[in-house]
């Protein structure tokens, strides 16, 4: 099978290592691609929210499969203009992957298909704003409505940051504060069925302790040893199958993953928010344990014949992100990065990477994911951090605290 990864980051750099250590895959193109991915994978320089363009790319590779890494190519529209060529293609239409694309839209459908989540308000002006965080009370939750890279989300106690952040945006959700654990569920969905992978859990807080800025996520490890055992099934009971269902009454079936961020509450799981996508780093973590291979599953959510049960390696994995000097707000870029090299039980997955001159250097925010396996977490975490602290990059910076 020939299959075409679209996006650059560590996901995509996730993605590739499994679909190429799938027999299935015969070749694995990349676009467009980062250092660590060109290790494994042809890489192609493509605009990815170009419809046309990854279309074309599509049909010049003979792909049978791609698959859209990436929020912003969905919400483009990317996976209707692959679909229409008549490609196999991972990832939902423009208009269903606005459940990550509109905070409000996915509060839209929750509500329409009786999904547990946070009370709300979408506001557009100061005074509408003021107005739902004076409602809810503090500590505040101010979600700008459209993409913003996983940093969109103000949590906190003062009220001028919340207003701030209001103002900052043109459209905002304001959502009253759940309470308990933050889980990742993703689910793998072909229009009408759906699978649940293992739940995860990220850290987002860019310093130890969860201090300090959101970001995209700065580490996460699974499974979760202190999760209640029927959790998944009970978020597929709960959240998936009737979002999924509710899609398709409005004619929008989803073939992809579905991203459930979740609260665990003294009342149960609530939804904090949607992702049309895989998560990052989550998908490091998850795509490491998972041993049903990669590429026949994301073709069956394609081709709408998703069955069975998934197997699962045993042990844990921990990842831990690596950031350039400065992030999340403007990181450095151009330094080299040397250390790179795996060990027994740990490897790195590149994510804001480049070659210069034969040479890895930095090129985004989250640099690198170390990833550390083992047959319980705390050799899982042990194994990513001595690799992490083989790595030299200037100025960077990781938690220390991630999976403790």
């Amino acid at each position: 099978m020939r299959v075409l990864v679209i996006g650059s980051g560590g996901r995509e750099h996730a993605l590739c290592r499994a679909l190429s250590l799938d027999p299935q895959v015969s070749e694995l193109h990349c676009a467009p691609g980062n250092a660590g991915i060109r290790e494994i994978a042809t890489t192609h320089p493509v605009v990815a929210t170009d419809p046309a363009a990854v279309t074309e790319l599509a049909r010049a590779l003979g792909a049978e499969l791609v698959v859209i890494g990436p929020e912003a190519p969905l919400v483009a529209g990317v996976a209707d203009a692959i679909r229409a060529a008549g490609i196999p293609v991972f990832g939902p239409s423009g208009e269903a992957a606005m459940l990550e694309g509109s905070k409000a839209f996915a509060k839209e459908i929750m509500a329409a298909a009786g999904v547990p989540t946070a009370r709300s308000r979408t506001c557009a002006t100061p005074e509408e704003a003021a107005a739902a965080l004076a409602e809810f009370g503090a500590p505040y939750v101010v979600k700008d409505d459209g993409l913003a890279a996983g940093k969109g989300v103000v949590v906190t106690g003062s009220l001028e940051t919340a207003l701030a952040h209001a103002a900052s945006c043109e459209r905002v959700v304001i959502e009253e504060y759940l309470d308990g654990p933050e889980v990742s569920l993703f689910a793998l969905c072909d229009g009408t069925s759906a699978v649940a992978l293992r739940p995860a859990q990220d850290f987002k807080r860019a310093y130890d302790g969860d201090e300090g800025p959101n970001t995209g996520g700065m580490g996460a490890y699974t499974p979760l040893p202190w999760a209640p055992d029927d959790l998944a099934d009970q978020v597929m009971r709960e959240v998936v199958q009737p979002t999924i269902a509710e899609l398709g009454r409005r004619g929008l079936p989803y073939q992809g993953v579905l991203y459930v961020g979740l609260a665990l509450t003294s009342k149960g799981p609530k939804v904090i928010e949607f992702n049309a996508r895989f998560g990052d780093p989550e998908t490091q973590v998850l795509l490491d344990r998972l041993a049903t291979p990669l590429a026949g599953l994301l073709l069956s959510c394609a081709n709408g014949t998703l069955h069975g049960e998934l197997e699962w390696r045993e042990g844990a994995a921990v990842t831990v992100v690596i950031a350039a000097e400065n992030y999340p707000d403007t990181p450095v870029k151009g330094d080299v990065i040397t250390g790179l090299e795996p060990t027994e039980n740990a490897y790195v997955i590149h994510a804001g990477t480049t070659l210069v001159d034969g040479r890895v250097v930095s090129d985004g925010g989250r640099v690198l994911s170390v990833v550390g396996t083992g047959p319980d977490q705390a050799t899982a975490r042990a194994n990513a951090y001595d690799l992490v602290a083989r790595v030299k990059l200037r100025g960077s910076h990781y938690r220390t605290d991630i999976a403790r």
